[in-house]
């Protein structure tokens, strides 16, 4: 008798023991407001999120990356466009509720989830990048994503990144998204070739706001109408006949090519080739 009833304990014990051990983990809720590695957790209404992607005109071709991509929703929303999407996200609860969110939506071949520090993830493929952070910690990330490859777009909900002003801005009901595109760096000495002669291109930067002055024939004149977007250049100046012409071009590195063209007129094909060519232009930060 006495066997048998420590035998009925054991098994008992064995099953409470498995029952614990194979009991299904009860799945993750987070809370609005919950403390977070840096921010603490709001999730970015539905809307506003088709808006962003909206303005960085997000297509099957891009790779989007959400910076602290909380319950997945803005990097699922991404993949639902055909896009590859990728959440870097600190809390690893995060992201396996993200992961399961992705299952759900059918689109977990394609929305992609990591646990990892924003700082330290290499996100420098993105062609889309999105996050809802604060003022200080987009102006930390600022120069990393400032050396990304021009043309990227940049989109954050509610806080912009200081001195770098956004492209444009964004607002649905009570919310606000600012845009950016990562511009060329430009700025330094240019060699500039023309079919009447070469100048001396002087180009200074902010950001995407640029000035500068054209040196041909030893006379300096100040560059009018000048624009750069993404790797896109243009501003007009006079040649050594007098003719005022508008030169459009693209940036590649420490090289520039396009074309110099007046009203009716075809355009003369000019390149530059920066003088430093270890300088890669200021941002600055």
């Amino acid at each position: 008798m006495r066997n048998r009833i420590l035998s009925l304990i054991a098994t008992f014990t064995v099953l409470v023991c498995f029952g614990f051990s194979t009991a299904p983990r009860a799945q993750f809720v987070p809370s609005v407001g919950q403390e977070g590695k840096d921010v603490i957790w709001v999730p970015t209404p539905d809307e506003l999120i088709k808006a962003m992607l909206d303005v960085a005109k997000v297509t099957p071709s891009d790779y989007v990356v959400d910076l602290g991509s909380g319950d997945g929703r803005i990097v699922i929303e991404a993949a639902k466009r055909g896009a590859r999407a990728l959440g870097i996200e600190f809390n690893p609860d995060m992201v396996d509720l993200s992961r399961a969110n992705a299952e759900k939506a059918g689109v977990s071949g394609s929305a992609k989830f990591i646990n990892a520090d924003i700082f330290e993830a290499d996100f420098s493929e993105a062609t889309v990048v999105t996050m809802y952070l604060l003022p200080r910690l987009n102006v930390r990330l600022r120069p990393k994503i400032l050396d990304m490859k021009p043309g990227t777009r940049v989109v954050s909900h509610a806080f912009n990144m200081e001195d770098w002003k956004p492209d444009q801005e964004v607002v649905v009901g009570d919310r606000t998204a600012y845009f950016w595109i990562v511009p060329a760096k430009v700025e330094g000495s240019w060699t500039l070739r023309m079919p009447s002669g070469n100048a001396e291109l002087t180009l200074k930067q902010v950001f995407q706001n640029i000035e500068g002055v054209l040196r041909l024939d030893g006379k300096d004149q100040a560059l009018k109408d000048t624009r750069l977007r993404a790797d896109s250049i243009s501003f007009s100046a006079a040649e050594s006949d007098g003719t005022q012409r508008t030169f459009m071009g693209r940036v590649s590195g420490n090289t520039m090519e396009g074309t110099a063209g007046i009203v009716d007129s075809p355009g003369k094909k000019w390149t530059a080739v920066r003088k430093n060519a270890g300088a890669r232009g200021s941002d600055k930060e």
